[in-house]
């Protein structure tokens, strides 16, 4: 199946999902296993492919030394996206004031949830985080989907390779075969995107319902156009950067954004994604250490969005935050944010623990509650975008981008 008509089939899939959950909401809603079959089947593939790509890149193309730099840049890298993602967040939220004048007289909010969100661990020491990094099991951390700690064991995995020299040669041929073997692997779950998207989008629109977004379409609006702007300054200043169109990267992820917009997933796409970013020029070894380091450090559209619901949960509740108050939560989302990634909605268990340490009324979970994911599809979009970017901010400042094959690569997608 070539890309382009596979990119048409999941639109095709897109629109026959909301017109059944509109026609048939209860139909919809039963499409649901097909989203979780196939999101079921993308997992399987990330770990065999993420330890692979990652211990080949590194032993195989790397340089040993150049790790740890690669480490301390990614991770500046990182902070300094996140923290423009909250500023940008803050700015929005008080200048569109989503929660201004909004009814909470009308919907059915389930408060016992938030208050639920609320009392689960939503944060970690630096210490525990630091800790946690290290797998006890890859095959723990392969079972669970833990990307980190595989990182960190191929990372230690592919140190001993070099170290062992020629002897283990045959073992990271053995990888190199697995490598292309997940990679095709993964061109075989692809055909049944197709199902899976059409059982998310019949999931989503049936269950939330067309009317819903009445309700909420100012808060809707609010995350969605703050979104756009973040990706639009973020796309323009780091392509400038990496010197590489706009048009262009965006064409290259077309599909990978697609499929986590529809599923409401990063995990759906991100075989896909380090398949794209690695032909559009990334070294494996980058790409293999930025993106999942990303799904824990980067998450620019969740954090932006954290920022834009705490104040929507302050401006409905009718409390008022001075400046400080805000840049002192702003401050402990950049860490509470990064400590349960992974976790099934995620954002509003953070959302919640934030609250509640600041004694502010959890309404504004319950409220959220009802178009959590309507708002996810966004926010996880953005998740992926933004770690895709990051990969070739990185292999630019590393000096490793491959501008020869990422002209072949464009030239190939416009035929």
């Amino acid at each position: 199946m070539k890309e382009s008509r596979l990119t048409l089939y999941i639109f095709i899939a897109l629109l026959a999902g909301i017109v059944l959950g509109v026609i048939s909401p209860d139909s919809g809603v039963k499409m649901y296993p097909l989203a979780m079959i196939f999101l079921r089947m993308v997992k399987m593939i990330i770990a065999p492919l993420l330890f692979a790509t990652l211990v080949i890149g590194i032993a195989g193309h790397g340089s040993i030394k150049g790790l740890g730099k690669l480490g301390l840049k990614t991770i500046v890298y990182f902070e300094v996206v996140t923290t423009f993602a909250l500023i940008i967040g803050l700015v929005a939220a008080n200048v569109f004031k989503p929660g201004v004048g909004f009814s909470v007289g009308s919907p059915n909010f389930n408060f016992h949830e938030a208050e639920l969100m609320a009392a689960t661990n939503s944060s970690t020491s630096l210490y525990d985080m630091v800790i946690n990094i290290f797998p006890t099991s890859i095959v723990d951390a392969m079972a669970t989907g833990n990307l980190l700690q595989i990182v960190v064991f191929s990372i230690f995995f592919a140190l001993a390779i070099c170290a062992i020299g020629e002897k283990a040669e045959p073992v990271l041929n053995v990888l190199r075969s697995l490598s292309e073997i997940m990679f095709k692997f993964t061109g075989y779950v692809m055909y049944f995107a197709p199902l899976g998207i059409f059982g998310a989008i019949a999931y989503t629109v049936g269950n939330c319902g067309i009317k819903i977004l009445s309700n909420y379409v100012n808060v809707i609006f609010s995350l969605y156009a703050t979104l756009l702007i973040f990706l639009v300054i973020l796309l323009y200043v780091t392509c400038k950067i990496v010197k590489i169109s706009v048009k262009d990267f965006l064409k290259a992820i077309a599909e990978p954004a697609l499929l986590t917009f529809t599923t409401a997933s990063s995990e759906a796409a991100f075989p896909k994604a380090i398949e794209v970013m690695e032909n559009f020029g990334v070294p494996k070894n980058i790409v293999g250490f930025v993106m999942p380091t990303g799904y824990t450090f980067n998450l620019d559209g969740s954090t932006l969005y954290l920022a834009i619901a705490v104040i929507f949960s302050v401006q409905i509740t009718g409390l008022s935050l001075t400046l400080e108050q805000q840049i002192v939560i702003m401050l402990a989302l950049m860490l509470t944010s990064k400590g349960v990634a992974g976790v099934p909605r995620m954002s509003l268990i953070v959302l919640a623990g934030t609250l509640a340490s600041f004694d502010i009324p959890l309404l504004g979970v319950a409220v959220l509650l009802g178009i959590d994911q309507i708002l996810d599809m966004g926010r996880t979009t953005v998740n992926l975008i933004g770690n895709c970017i990051a990969t070739a901010v990185i292999a630019k400042w590393e000096n490793q981008f491959d501008y020869d094959k990422m002209n072949k690569f464009i030239e190939e997608k416009r035929k």
